[in-house]
C-alpha cells in the first residue's frame, strides 16, 4: 500500500528530482493519436515496489498514479481509473510496466516509475508522452531535378545549311546536269557536223573536183 509520507517526500523533491543508476526508463518520448494505447518500460536492478507518477506542464502538477508490490498488487491513486492504468510486473521483478489505454490529450505530460530507497524516493529519466487528435504528416523528400542539357543549336543550323538554297547538295548536281548537257550538245553538233561534211562530198560533180580535167 503507498505509504502517506511518500507523497510528503514527492513535494519536497519536485524541484530536483533524484536519478538513480538503479533504474532504466524507455522509450524517452511517444506520440500517438486519441484512442490509441502504449507502455512505457521501467527496468529496475533490485525493488521491492515500484511508483508511476504524472507531471503535468500544463497544469504544473505531479500526480501519484499507481503502486505496485512484487506481488502484483496494485494501489491507485485519488480519481485515478484502474481500466486505464495497468502495471504489469517481470517475473524475475527486474522490470515493470505502465499501459495506459483509451488515450486522451489530457493524459499528456512525463511519466516516471521510480522506487523507494533509504527514505528517498529515487525518480526514473521519464518518458514524455504526447497524445493528439491527429499524427502531423511526413515531412516531405525533395529531390533534386536531373538537369537536361539543351541539343546543341549548331546542329540544327548546319542541317539548315545543307538544304538551303545555296546549299552544295543542291547546286553540284545541277551544275552536273548542266555540263552533261554541253557534253551531248557538242557531241551532237560535232556528229551533225560530220554528216553535213560527208553529205556533201558525195553529193559533188566530177568537174568540180579538184584536179579534174578534159
Amino acid at each position: 500500500m503507498a505509504r502517506p509520507w511518500l507523497h510528503l517526500c514527492i513535494c519536497l523533491q519536485i524541484p530536483g528530482f533524484y536519478t538513480a543508476l538503479l533504474l532504466t526508463q524507455t522509450p524517452e518520448r511517444i506520440l500517438t493519436q486519441t484512442n490509441n494505447e502504449t507502455e512505457i518500460l521501467c527496468e529496475l536492478k533490485e525493488h521491492s515496489g515500484v511508483y508511476w507518477y504524472r507531471w503535468s506542464q500544463e497544469r504544473q502538477h505531479f500526480e501519484f498514479l499507481v503502486f505496485s508490490n512484487t506481488l502484483g498488487k496494485a494501489t491507485y491513486g485519488t480519481n485515478v481509473s484502474q481500466d486505464k492504468f495497468n502495471v504489469r510486473e517481470a517475473r524475475s521483478h527486474s522490470s515493470s510496466s505502465l499501459h495506459i489505454r483509451h488515450l486522451r490529450p489530457s493524459d499528456s505530460g512525463t511519466y516516471y516509475c521510480s522506487v523507494s530507497r533509504s527514505s528517498q524516493l529515487l525518480l526514473g529519466s521519464g518518458t514524455r508522452l504526447s497524445v493528439v487528435d491527429a499524427l502531423p504528416p511526413p515531412p516531405k523528400t525533395t529531390q533534386t531535378p536531373v538537369s537536361r542539357k539543351p541539343a546543341p543549336q549548331i546542329t540544327k543550323s548546319k542541317a539548315a545549311s545543307r538544304t538551303g538554297p545555296c546549299s552544295p547538295l543542291v547546286w553540284i548536281p545541277l551544275a552536273t546536269g548542266v555540263l552533261l548537257l554541253l557534253l551531248s550538245l557538242v557531241s551532237a553538233a560535232h556528229r551533225l557536223y560530220r554528216e553535213c561534211r560527208a553529205s556533201t562530198l558525195w553529193g559533188a560533180r566530177p568537174w568540180d573536183s579538184p584536179g579534174a580535167g578534159w
